[in-house]
């Protein structure tokens, strides 16, 4: 009795789906569209993160090829003040004044003071 039951009221909520169906068929149609839409929106998002993570890496590549620069650029600006600071030290222009341009120290009666 109870199986009996049990496919009655099996049969009867198929019957109602055919009816229900019959009556709404615009229905089937609107669970096509959603998950249409669903399956569409996950597509979007898996698509925005492949891209986000593209991204990621294409910037990991710049930033690490500027670090390089920057790096290349701070030695570069080391070796050129010591450059700088052996160009300008006051051993080497007195040398250079003595032999390029025969400059020497001036004489007692030289060098004016003015008041």
């Amino acid at each position: 009795m109870a199986t009996a039951l049990s496919r009655q009221v099996w049969g009867l909520g198929f019957l109602k789906r055919q009816r229900m169906d019959r009556f709404y068929p615009h229905r089937q149609r609107h669970f096509f569209f959603s998950f249409l839409l669903l399956g569409l929106c996950l597509v979007g998002l898996a698509l925005l993160h492949v891209w986000l993570r593209l991204q990621v890496v294409d910037l990991g590549y710049v930033l690490s090829t500027t670090s390089k620069l920057h790096n290349q650029l701070e030695q570069e600006n080391r070796e050129l003040k010591v450059e700088l600071a052996t160009l300008t030290s006051p051993d080497r222009l007195e040398a250079m004044a003595r032999t390029r341009l025969g400059l020497v120290e001036p004489q007692k009666g030289q060098v004016v003071l003015l008041p």
